[in-house]
């Protein structure tokens, strides 16, 4: 008897010990602490906190194969001593073109009951969390991804920005999902997806005064991209798997893999939640810090800039030889760098005659970017050139014509989902592109998740619901200001984004509701490899020549950035800098006027000046400024402004 009670007793330590285990890791800072331990239930859970209040509450980890189950009955069996991660590279189509990178990482060990091995990697850095799992345990064969537990945890009072997930095979020609639905903005985080299927990354929720974005980075084609969607208490939201429609089908007709899997390794993407003030997180770099370093490619032909393009106000109808090299002019007017032919390029135009543009284009330093349908048989879509990409064979094929041509570049459209088969499928492209050195822009198209530093040819991809919608339909116009501002702060905070901003005359069958200085104010806060913009000649030609050469001067590229003030989906005010000059634009969506006192004393002592709205929405006025006594900026409803200071 005595022997029983002493075993059951050693039993009860043991199993005390394990759950008191907490593995505590911390920001270099000593601001931010995560805590892993294993649960009273046997699954793995963490929890994250930044100066003493907790912003992740405890949350599951974990992952199930078909073959090996960890998400139950684990144990932590080691883990690595902490070490420093220290990363510095360079990128050229985000908010800072240098970067230092700096995180405490740990690895832990799991075991199930089963004795399986799982690696659960921990990194935590001034400005936020990341973490992965790796899975290569030589007992399991074949490793068929079967689900994660992975959730994320808020205070029930917290607040989330949010963009639902489509329904796929939904929408025109079947072509969601395609990240472009308007935002749930300033919601509870009890809130359901008003679509029913989740949200996509990046989101965003502030949880006391504290602000958390979450999202996922580091796609190596080897795992499907993963969505958020409503868990079963308060406050949490889990990690969601793609429908089961969002998968490649080959030329031949064969259906891609939906899920992860590997015969070796598997390495899922990693999970990052960025959290502080709402300044940390807008000028945090996270979303390409935890990226693959740049493959090896020839950089000369690498060049970001802006762009002419006639789809977004003229449609279908203006794709021909005559308009295109009126855009090019336009371009070259405006001291730009490329213009972009769209859709059916290849009937309209053909081959032969698009060699002529492009030659024309270069006698006048504009470099042409084409249009391509990436689909084959998993949508509707009628538009040329299509089918064309599928196979490597294919890819190789066209982007060797394309370059004996000269053209610089490919807009490619109308992908299916997140399968693993559609991130291989983006993947492959972007290496076959990189090998013929074109530059890349994705249309219709998921999350980039960091993959611009891995790809340095990937310019830019839309994953919005861009200007072109506003052009479609009322109902998409009158919000635009709230959507704007709302991206500035979720879709655009890591990814460049092709929203294709800027028009200052009239939208067919549209009553524009934004004033001309909210639209030149985009061009300095939204980031993109190559800004395309959506204004034609006729409407550029109403600008007073001091805007025209606002944006024939304005930088490719920006060298640093300076969040000012702002909330999502109200107000913002974001500074840039480029070289010595500091660039600040504002935007003002709320429904009143919005007073904003500016204190630019970070820029130094600097003088130029500020462009905004003059007696009616579509005039401007410009007048002198300077950074040395705080600026004030009044701005009606949907108006913005822009400012140079060197």
């Amino acid at each position: 008897m005595k022997k029983m009670i002493f075993l059951l007793l050693i039993t009860l330590l043991q199993a005390c010990s394990q759950l008191q285990t907490v593995e505590t890791l911390t920001s270099p800072d000593g601001q931010t602490r995560v805590d892993i331990r294993v649960s009273e239930l046997g699954s793995l859970e963490y929890s994250v906190e930044r100066g003493a209040q907790p912003l992740v509450l405890p949350s599951s980890l974990g992952l199930q194969f078909t073959d090996a189950d960890f998400t139950q009955g684990v144990k932590i069996t080691s883990r690595s001593p902490v070490r420093q991660v220290r990363d510095h590279y360079q990128i050229l189509q985000g908010k800072r073109r240098d970067i230092r990178y700096q995180a405490n990482e740990q690895t832990i060990a799991i075991a199930n009951a089963r004795q399986q091995q799982l690696t659960l990697v921990f990194r935590v850095s001034d400005d936020g969390v990341a973490f992965r799992y790796v899975f290569k345990d030589s007992s399991v064969a074949n490793k068929q991804f079967v689900r994660e537990s992975t959730s994320f945890r808020l205070a029930d009072s917290a607040k989330a920005w949010l963009q639902p997930m489509a329904v796929a095979q939904s929408g025109w020609s079947n072509t969601n999902p395609s990240y472009e639905e308007h935002y749930q903005i300033d919601v509870p985080v009890t809130t359901e997806a008003s679509l029913g299927q989740g949200w996509v990354f990046p989101a965003l929720f502030k949880s006391h005064d504290q602000w958390v974005v979450i999202s996922e980075v580091g796609m190596d084609g080897s795992w499907h991209g993963s969505h958020l969607q409503k868990g079963t208490a308060p406050g949490q939201y889990t990690i969601a798997p793609p429908q089961n429609d969002e998968i490649f089908i080959a030329a031949n007709g064969e259906k891609g893999a939906l899920l992860a899997h590997a015969n070796k390794e598997l390495m899922s993407p990693w999970r990052i939640i960025a959290l502080g003030s709402l300044a940390q997180v807008m000028e945090s770099t996270l979303g390409t810090d935890l990226a693959a370093p740049a493959i090896a490619l020839d950089t000369s032909a690498i060049k970001p800039g802006h762009s002419s393009w006639s789809w977004a106000i003229l449609k279908d109808d203006f794709t021909t030889f005559e308009v295109q090299k009126k855009f090019i002019d336009y371009a070259a007017d405006m001291h730009w760098d490329y213009t972009l032919i769209d859709a059916d390029w290849d009937k309209k135009i053909g081959y032969e005659k698009l060699k002529q543009l492009v030659d024309y284009a270069a006698k006048k330093n504009i470099g042409i970017l084409v249009w391509y349908n990436s689909s084959g048989s998993w949508n509707q879509t009628p538009y040329g050139p299509k089918s064309q990409l599928l196979t490597h064979e294919q890819r190789t094929a066209e982007f060797s014509r394309l370059r004996e041509m000269g053209v610089k570049g490919v807009k490619i459209d109308f992908f299916g989902g997140d399968g693993q088969s559609f991130m291989a499928y983006y993947i492959d492209i972007l290496t076959d592109a990189a090998a013929h050195n074109l530059l890349v822009n994705f249309h219709g198209a998921t999350l980039p998740r960091g993959w611009q530093r891995t790809f340095p040819n990937l310019m830019t991809m839309e994953s919005i619901k861009g200007f072109e919608f506003t052009t479609f339909s009322q109902a998409d116009q009158d919000p635009v200001a709230a959507h704007v501002v709302t991206a500035l702060f979720t879709r655009n905070i890591f990814d460049p984004m092709d929203y294709t901003p800027m028009v200052f005359g009239d939208i067919p069958n549209i009553k524009r509701v934004t004033e001309n200085s909210f639209e030149l104010a985009q061009s300095v806060l939204m980031l993109s490899g190559i800004q395309h913009f959506a204004e034609i000649p006729e409407g550029m030609a109403t600008a007073p020549g001091y805007v025209k050469e606002f944006l024939r001067n304005l930088p490719r590229q920006w060298d640093d950035v300076k969040f000012i003030d702002g909330y999502p989906g109200k107000f913002a005010v974001i500074a840039r800098r480029a070289g010595d000059a500091w660039y600040v634009a504002g935007i003002n969506a709320e429904k009143g006027n919005k007073a904003l006192s500016l204190d630019l004393s970070f820029v130094g002592d600097k003088k130029g000046y500020l462009i905004t709205s003059g007696e009616t929405g579509r005039s401007f006025i410009q007048q002198a400024a300077n950074s040395k006594s705080p600026t004030t900026v009044e701005l009606r409803p949907s108006a913005g402004f822009v400012m140079v200071l060197k």
